[in-house]
């Protein structure tokens, strides 16, 4: 989600243009602030400096509230286009200034950085508020909406309409002047809040290291050459000689995977999953008034629980659904995600004797052993995997699954700017030639970029007041392996399928079509856009597709059609476990947004409460999770988790047909393109499902894919 909408709470003007007049800090033109004469109108980024920024921001919210002022001033009689269109337009500006900004904070992020969005943030939320409880605006557009039914709109302008309105209404219009107050200290204090979470979380991820001494390396005995090698650049890039391990994913994840040595496992375990949890970014009281700032508004606008009030605006439109959906999903695989557990205890014992004499099978031992028992039961590992999945191939894989579906091309073109030398620029063009969009892909970690994977957009996909269609802008930001002296940039299977997630978010926004920016791409309700995501991670282990890209980096060799078998194979193991996990997430986000009075318990406490139906160990009180929970408290996802899984649900049914006629079908492709993904958020998503589906989505898919019995 774009950061603009996360700060602007209810901003949903996501316009931007090249236009634009000059403007200047000290004795040069501040590049922000005039036309973007680069190929496709990009960003300059080799022109924008730190200084730029907030003079940028300070010319773009004069801009739009004189924008805003116009319309709500008009002295015509509020129309459609007059209005809604003319306010869904407004803010060009900054909404160009934003987008880079804060895009950029989350990828290039530094205490200058940190510091000029602390200085923004609050005439940002202060503009939004502004905006929203305008109330000659509003009286405006509330004449439009009382016309609704004799407007004779098309669905998209139906849907715009009703959004605005919403909007507003759902952002305090309807308030009183003293709650209007208070719902604008309310929101602006919860915007500094969120801000803050994410920076306390990026920080305490970077804080710490454990670097392993030459002298301890009996420790890492075992462990693959290319783990070992790329920490042991790790160590030398910071003037150290050993290995060194970091909190960022790739280390993270390969260090708990291999490492045979339990008690810096543990160490590890440890310091991750207590990452802002005391110490000098401590998140704890962060949360706790973020929850109850985020039901205190709520409750101003009439709604039981923050949940209630963001759950009105999703496909599953209530805490009840929800709930339901979280359960069904616990039930159905608790049992066998309790033999899993248990079936990799009692490996571990007997693969380790005595190792868990002193403390038992512990959270630290699950990744060692669930590799090992992976590559000895199914003779499936990373290491087996990874020769087929150099990323220059995976990346050409990615490209020709999105030209076999739906006639995509894409060319690299090293004229337009790029934020960062390790970031590439690509040109997209349909089977026609036209172009469709700007991708920029941004594969390793840095320090300056929060962990994890994610797609959003410089520019989204809209119709300008001059008719003008303007294509996206469209990123790609990954933390994968980085390629070492001597290997290239290797994935690991997860790493493969999470690129396949993010482009399929890519993919809807390149192919968006539409007016108005504000629902068109990836602008859909949250429990539906992981959908076009997640959809795309079923070619991961499809023959078909991998015998098209998937060669050995060394011999050229393809994958083997029994690797690929055991792959498939290995497709159910530990399904239910991991399910279990994503809905033990579900209900401790649930749990956040639906208290009904501030939270007074212990952070720690509070979040065991809400996931011990899904506890597979013990609780240990030294760790917390929602204190790194940036997906919920910073992230845009609060109250909505449960999408991903609501979102599996969908992508599982939808998949099935894709099985059924061809994974490469064109039909099938082509419905899913103009049904799906080309729509954005311009009608009610269960509509546009159902459309491509014929019928609403059924849950068997996924449960069969989880290699659950769905006749028991």
């Amino acid at each position: 989600m774009n950061k603009l909408m996360m700060i602007m709470a209810a901003m949903a003007a996501m316009a931007s243009c090249a236009g634009g007049g000059a403007g200047s800090t000290g004795a040069r033109q501040n590049p922000l602030l005039g036309p973007f004469n680069t190929p496709f109108e990009t960003p300059p980024f080799d022109k924008i400096k730190l200084e730029d920024y907030e003079p940028a921001f300070k010319e773009g919210i004069a801009r739009q509230r004189a924008e805003v002022d116009s319309i709500a001033s008009n002295p015509a009689t509020p129309t459609f286009a007059n209005t809604v269109v003319a306010l869904d337009l407004a803010g060009d500006l900054l909404t160009r200034v934003s987008n880079i900004f804060f895009n950029l904070n989350e990828c290039m992020a530094s205490d200058a950085m940190d510091s000029i969005a602390n200085n923004v943030q609050p005439a940002l939320t202060a503009l939004s508020n502004d905006i929203t409880l305008n109330e000659k605006l509003f009286a405006r557009i509330k004449t439009v909406y009382g016309q609704r039914d004799s407007l004779k709109l098309d669905k998209d302008q139906d849907m715009l309409l009703v959004k605005y309105y919403k909007m507003f209404t759902r952002s305090g219009a309807n308030l009183s002047p003293a709650d209007k107050e208070r719902y604008r200290k309310l929101t602006t204090e919860l915007a500094g809040l969120t801000l803050k979470f994410g920076q306390n979380a990026l920080n305490a991820t970077n804080a710490w290291t454990l670097t392993i001494p030459e002298a301890d390396s009996a420790k890492l005995k075992g462990m693959p050459s290319y783990v070992l090698e790329a920490m042991a650049e790790e160590a030398q890039g910071s003037g150290e000689k050993g290995w060194k391990v970091t909190l960022q994913m790739p280390s993270y994840r390969a260090f708990m995977t291999y490492c045979p040595d339990r008690e810096l496992r543990r160490q590890v375990w440890l310091k991750y999953n207590s990452r802002a949890f005391g110490g000098q970014f401590d998140n704890s009281a962060t949360i706790k008034r973020i929850a109850e700032l985020r039901m205190d508004i709520a409750n101003l606008l009439g709604y039981k629980t923050y949940a209630d009030y963001v759950l009105e605006e999703r496909m599953a439109g209530s805490v009840g659904a929800v709930n339901s959906l979280l359960s069904e999903l616990l039930t159905a695989t608790m049992p066998q995600a309790r033999k899993d557990f248990d079936m990799l205890k009692q490996f571990a014992l007997q693969t380790s004797p005595g190792a868990f004499a002193k403390v038992g099978f512990s959270p630290w031992d699950w990744s060692f052993y669930e590799e090992k028992y992976r590559t000895e039961h199914y003779n499936i590992s990373d290491e087996l995997t990874k020769p087929y999945l150099k990323l220059e191939n995976v990346q050409k894989g990615v490209f020709l699954i999105a030209n076999k579906l739906y006639g995509l091309t894409f060319k690299e073109n090293d004229k337009i700017p790029v934020y960062n030398k390790e970031v590439t620029a690509y040109e997209v063009h349909d089977a026609s030639g036209k172009m469709m969009a700007i991708l920029y892909l941004d594969f390793f970690p840095r320090k300056s970029k929060r962990s994890g994977a994610w797609m959003t957009s410089f520019r989204e996909m809209y119709v300008d007041s001059r008719g003008r269609e303007v294509r996206p802008l469209v990123s790609l930001c990954c933390n994968f392996t980085k390629p070492t002296s001597t290997t290239p940039s290797l994935l690991t299977f997860d790493e493969y399928t999470t690129l396949l997630h993010e482009f399929g978010h890519a993919l809807h926004g390149m192919l968006a079509e539409g007016r108005y920016p504000s629902i068109t791409g990836t602008n859909v309700y949250r429990d539906f856009v992981e959908l076009p995501s997640q959809i795309m991670e079923n070619w991961a282990t499809e023959k078909e597709y991998l015998d098209l890209w998937a060669v050995n980096y060394k011999t050229g060799e393809k994958m083997p059609a029994e690797l690929i078998a055991r792959i498939v194979a290995a497709k159910h193991y530990m399904a239910a476990y991991q399910n279990i996990r994503q809905v033990s997430f579900g209900l401790n986000d649930m749990a956040w947004h639906t208290i009904t009075a501030p939270v007074t318990a212990p952070v720690e406490e509070f979040e065991w409460k809400a996931m011990a139906p899904a506890a597979l160990f013990p609780r240990d009180p030294h760790t917390c999770m929602s204190t790194a929970f940036t997906h919920i408290f910073s992230g845009g996802y609060a109250a909505g988790y449960y999408g991903y899984k609501w979102a599996e649900v969908l992508d599982a049914d939808a998949f099935s047909l894709f099985k059924q006629k061809g994974i490469f079908n064109k039909e099938v492709a082509s419905s899913f393109r103009h049904n799906v993904l080309a729509p954005g958020g311009s009608e009610n998503p269960m509509d546009l499902f159902v459309r491509f589906r014929g019928r609403k989505p059924e849950i068997e898919p996924l449960l069969e894919r989880m290699g659950i019995d769905v006749k028991q």
